[in-house]
């Protein structure tokens, strides 16, 4: 462990090299060479631990890290690592009772040491067990007699540990209730062991209640199989948010404490919580209400997200749920999914929505008559592709958008884009990226380098580094989404902060977008033609807003300041190394200020 440097010729000095500088082999020195000296590092300490005491072990533990010069971390992982060789040293009297003998003596060290070196103490000790279960056990019996003994010192408050350690020495030397009495007790002397071991656990159980160290009172609890009565600490728990705990100790306590955790939690609307104790505990039939009250909350944060398709799947053709998935439907405007939902599943009474309430919430949004857009069309082929492509290098301005099927897996990696709409101002173009790329890799990486890459189409977009960021993730073999030519961000040109795209429609234009279709199943194919509709609307309401802003109503002085205004926002030139920062840099950062006299 301490490492000893000896100079070989000159003077017969000796100095201490840090250990956690140098590569240490144990047993055996290592020859090394400083400015034309000859040295060695003698591995004493460590290569045999037969007549190392805790005390000095523990004191070399910590001269080791005070002299590292690496961080906290590493030094931690290299002494975790020399102290797992120097177990299988010969520590006397054995692996397993050396340890808790340090354990006794690492407090000493004081605050900013003792916690950690237990727990470098106590994980090399369990991987001992775990890697050489032999050697790490022979001494195991005799260890936890005195593991047992350390439990209760720091209990009672005689050995200072944190509560983190105590549980791990709890636990790593397999304290039972019969090894907390024979300690109080001794071995055989009385027939009440149990009861007095029950009593002393219970009432430490109390205190760390009253202390509100919740997480240790039911971990000894579940150890030991022991639970006050009463229900005061549960409800206590439940106030203080210490759900998790509170669930444990509710276990432990039976069936009506659990109900009353139940119940918590349903006035507390976390029916999540509730829907799994009931599901956990098999208490179907108490709370014979929860289950869809739970997939109803779930359904209605899946619309209110704007995934329908999903809520859809997630209702699993439950005629309840998908009902009130029409109620969803009603209340947020969107009449098609209505019908859809009540067409598939023949769902009735639902037919008394008014052809004037239809149209009212219609007119509050954007149409393809209101743009005045003749053609959609889809793109899925090579001839497509180069008759899209001729007509897009013949616009000056053009709107850009992409669709990928949502993904509400927590942790999953977002679903590749599916579609990209490409729109000018009568006319929107919708690529199936997914086929093109299958089919056609080689033309679709050329005909969108002839879009994208092109000085002379300003390329329109609303939130553009997300779009661009997510095509070059989906399809990065391709240089066409690595590079790109005169961006305007419609976003970054107004400094909408809320209300998105439909928002700024809506004031400019006079008219938002339905955006209920937005996380629709984009991988579906053939889309539906309200999903067709959407995707052109998106890409071509951002040519409409330009053209307002750019030739805007009134004054010539506000024509020159919208013009310079729009102007300084253009992104001449762009990279995905640069996009890939413009995802972490903040909006009110982010202003490549170019000038594009083309559109003088």
């Amino acid at each position: 462990m301490a490492s000893v440097l000896r100079e070989t010729s000159g003077a017969a000095t000796t100095r201490r090299l840090n250990p956690l500088n140098v590569r240490m082999e144990s047993g055996r020195g290592i020859s090394i060479s400083e400015r034309g000296k000859s040295w060695t590092i003698c591995l004493h300490a460590f290569a045999d631990m037969s007549h190392v005491p805790p005390a000095v072990f523990v004191y070399l533990l910590k001269e080791c890290y005070l002299s590292g010069t690496r961080t906290a971390t590493q030094k931690f992982k290299v002494l975790q690592q020399h102290v797992f060789q120097a177990l299988h040293n010969a520590p006397q009297p054995g692996p397993a009772t050396f340890i808790v003998q340090c354990l006794y003596v690492v407090p000493l060290l004081g605050l900013p040491y003792g916690e950690g070196f237990s727990h470098l103490l106590t994980s090399s000790m369990r991987r001992l067990i775990s890697r050489a279960p032999e050697s790490g056990r022979n001494d195991f019996p005799g260890a936890k007699r005195l593991a047992t003994h350390l439990f209760l010192d720091i209990l009672a408050g005689a050995v200072v540990h944190a509560e983190r350690i105590l549980i791990k020495i709890l636990e790593n030397f397999e304290i039972e209730l019969k090894d907390v009495g024979e300690a109080i007790c001794g071995v055989d002397l009385r027939t009440d062991v149990l009861d007095i071991a029950k009593a002393r656990i219970e009432h430490y159980i109390l205190a760390f209640m009253e202390s509100e160290s919740y997480v240790t009172a039911v971990t000894l609890s579940e150890h030991f199989s022991i639970c006050p009565s009463g229900d005061f600490f549960l409800l206590k728990m439940m106030e203080n948010n210490q759900f998790k705990p509170a669930e444990k100790w509710a276990t432990l306590m039976g069936k009506p404490m659990v109900c009353l955790v139940i119940q918590k939690y349903l006035d507390m609307k976390m029916l999540k919580s509730a829907y799994e104790m009931i599901k956990t505990n098999n208490l179907k039939q108490e709370f014979p209400d929860v289950h869809h009250l739970y997939k109803e909350s779930l359904l209605k944060k899946l619309a209110e997200k704007g995934c329908w398709d999903i809520a859809e799947l997630r209702a699993q053709k439950d005629r309840q749920l998908l009902k009130y998935l029409v109620y969803l439907a009603l209340e947020a405007g969107y009449t098609e999914k209505v019908k859809e939902i009540c067409d598939r599943y023949t769902l009735e009474g639902f037919d008394e929505i008014s052809v004037s309430d239809e149209s009212s919430r219609t007119s509050q949004f954007l149409d393809l008559s209101s743009l005045i857009l003749d053609d959609i069309i889809w793109v899925d082929d090579i001839n497509g592709l180069l008759a899209a492509t001729n007509y897009i290098e013949g616009c000056k301005v053009i709107g850009l958008d992409c669709e990928w099927k949502p993904n509400i897996e927590k942790g999953c990696q977002p679903n590749k884009v599916s579609i990209m709409q490409v729109a000018s101002e009568n006319r929107a173009f919708i690529f199936d990226l997914i086929k093109l790329y299958q089919d056609e890799p080689k033309a679709l990486n050329n005909c969108f380098s002839r879009i994208l890459c092109s000085p002379n189409i300003l390329k329109l977009g609303y939130n553009l580094q997300c779009d661009l960021h997510q095509l070059s993730h989906s399809y990065g073999e391709l240089e066409c989404f690595r590079y790109y030519e005169m961006l305007l961000d419609i976003q970054k040109l107004f400094n909408e902060r809320s209300g998105g795209l439909s928002g700024l429609a809506q004031k400019i234009l006079g008219a938002g977008l339905n955006k209920t279709r937005r996380n629709s199943n984009w991988e579906q194919r053939p889309l539906s033609q309200n999903q067709m509709e959407y995707a052109a609307l998106d890409a071509a309401v951002l040519v409409h807003i330009f053209r307002h802003v750019r030739s805007p109503p009134n004054s010539p002085a506000r024509v020159e300041q919208s013009k310079g205004e729009w102007k300084s926002h253009i992104t001449k030139e762009v990279s995905l190394r640069i996009l890939e920062r413009m995802i972490t840099i903040p909006n009110n950062l982010f202003r490549l200020m170019f000038i594009c006299t083309f559109y003088c």
